[in-house]
């Protein structure tokens, strides 16, 4: 039986029944009211759909900017704004195949995470190193850096991308589809693959595919734990112990050769309403026997991080924001890999949520312990009642660290990554719900962490700046970030100022902006 040919591209504008969920992500916080979305099935899509939004004139003059998704994760309103006037989703281009012109596995820009685990892996034995959550999109997750459980062994999902293709709008608006890879002969076209490393979403043009030659094999078993401790157990002292402890640790073993620099863990540290601190680790391992240097691994971070110096823990019954619960898993399991990853698949309902974050470079000071302690609900906001707040506290570096690494991505000397997190739901498209309360606790929280340097993690010192897959606008915010650093450098470092030179070679028209996009250069 035959079937149809798949239309470059379909149309759903506001009478549509599908236009209340297309113009909306994953955060809840931002629902747009644009012109139209349209879904665009290939390459050649891309450009057709893209010239005619930029070269169409806007029915409200507010409403003029032109944006792309792919996963619809995107945690600020860069994608669902108010001032979104057309949005063009890749999402139906997740295709993933074996180019052997490029000699690279291709990734179409509209395939998740978990196409790539639940795809790429069964057909070739390799796996990208990035996120656990199945939904977000490798679009946006790849091009700001994207990381995860494989990372301390692998490194970022950047450090294998060969090539990428980018639908670019010139000065005279057209649209040009390019392909720039890492060994170009043109030093602009290096440039553009290397914006593409690390230097965020939606800056440059729309990514159509991505191409990487020899990712990583994953390890054929893991062990995986997953644990949780009561806050009723908890006092100041106790909680300093965890958080020294877990810190010191991964400090400590940063050499990707060792089982101990491979192992990843995430600590979520939820507000005290939540009941629980949570414990999700997971370890390559041929056997769980004591002498496998997986198991071994495993047993010297529990003995570490779960010792007598703490409460006593027990199973993960409930859980954290955006990872799922594995109850039956305090004692280490052997699993298949992808098994693994399953089993902790998950990104949470679409809900409202604020988020925020920090790379960290040293094991966390006193001050910044006492601030986590008071705003978890001990002394500040004890009459919250929110159980979807939390810090998490990510294992980082290892391979990740590992050099020479010609990336946008800078941030490569840190051992600990941190996601501040605080999700709520909205009872209508026009009530959203008790957004001031969540907000006024993030905020607050993570300035009284950083109060000593601006109320941000600045680059230098303990701290090395935020992650641009996790943006936040009150880095922008003069009343949040008191420091001497710009939200530029504090996602890109020393990278900002080739950035912008590439945004102006690539977009000259500034097409493709939001609160945060790369700025033009001076006098471009």
């Amino acid at each position: 039986m035959s079937h149809p040919p798949v239309p470059p591209a379909v149309t759903v504008d506001p009478p549509d029944v599908r236009y209340p969920a297309l113009s909306r992500g994953f955060n809840q916080r931002w629902i747009a009211h644009p012109e139209y979305v349209r879904m665009v099935t290939s390459a050649q899509g891309v450009v057709t759909a893209l010239s005619e939004a930029v070269n169409q004139d806007p029915a409200d003059d507010f409403r003029d900017r032109v944006t792309v998704r792919s996963g619809g994760h995107c945690y600020e309103d860069f994608v669902c704004g108010d001032d979104v006037r057309v949005i063009l989703d890749v999402s139906p281009m997740c295709d993933l195949y074996f180019d052997p012109a490029m000699e690279a596995w291709c990734v179409e820009a509209g395939a998740t995470n978990w196409h790539g685990y639940s795809h790429l892996y069964p057909m070739s034995g390799r796996a990208l190193p990035g996120g656990s959550c199945y939904s977000v999109g490798l679009g946006g997750h790849i091009t700001g850096g994207g990381y995860g459980l494989l990372s301390r062994q692998a490194g970022l999902t950047v450090d294998y991308l060969y090539a990428v293709e980018v639908a670019v709008v010139t000065e005279a608006r057209t649209v040009e589809l390019v392909v720039a890879t890492r060994d170009d002969p043109d030093p602009d076209l290096r440039d553009l693959w290397w914006a593409h490393t690390g230097g965020g979403g939606g800056n440059f043009g729309i990514v159509t595919r991505f191409w990487f030659r020899d990712p990583p094999v994953p390890p054929r078993t893991v062990l995986l734990t997953a644990r949780s401790w009561k806050w009723n157990d908890f006092d100041r002292a106790s909680f300093t112990r965890l958080l020294d402890a877990y810190g010191a640790w991964h400090a400590e073993h940063q050499d990707p050769g060792t089982a101990t620099g491979r192992l990843f863990a995430l600590l979520a540290l939820n507000h005290r309403a939540a009941g629980t601190i949570n414990l999700t680790v997971q370890v390559d391992a041929e056997s769980d026997d004591e002498d496998d240097e997986g198991t071994a691994a495993m047993l010297d971070f529990l003995q570490a991080v779960d010792s007598a110096d703490v409460p006593d823990s027990g199973p993960m019954l409930y859980s954290a924001a955006e990872h799922a619960a594995v109850p039956d898993a305090w004692s280490p399991r052997l699993m298949p890999w992808l098994t693994a990853t399953q089993a902790l698949n998950g990104s949470g309902q679409n809900r409202c949520g604020k988020y925020k974050s920090a790379y960290v470079r040293r094991p966390f000071t006193g001050a910044q312990i006492d601030a986590m302690w008071a705003y978890l609900g001990n002394e500040h906001y004890t009459h919250f009642e929110n159980p979807q707040a939390l810090i998490q506290i990510d294992s980082y570096g290892s391979a990740i660290n590992e050099p020479p690494r010609d990336t946008a991505a800078p941030q490569r000397d840190s051992i600990l990554k941190m996601q501040y997190q605080v999700y709520w739901n909205r009872p209508s498209d026009d009530d959203p719900g008790d957004e001031a309360d969540n907000l006024a606790w993030i905020r607050d929280t993570y300035q009284a962490t950083f109060a000593e340097t601006g109320g941000v993690p600045i680059v230098g010192g303990n701290t090395d700046g935020c992650y641009i897959n996790y943006p936040d606008v009150d880095l922008s915010d003069p009343d949040w970030n008191t420091s001497d650093q710009p939200w530029s450098r504090l996602y890109y470092k020393d990278a900002y100022a080739r950035l912008q030179r590439v945004k102006a070679r690539w977009d000259p028209l500034n097409v493709f902006r939001n609160a945060q996009s790369i700025e033009p250069p001076p006098g471009a």
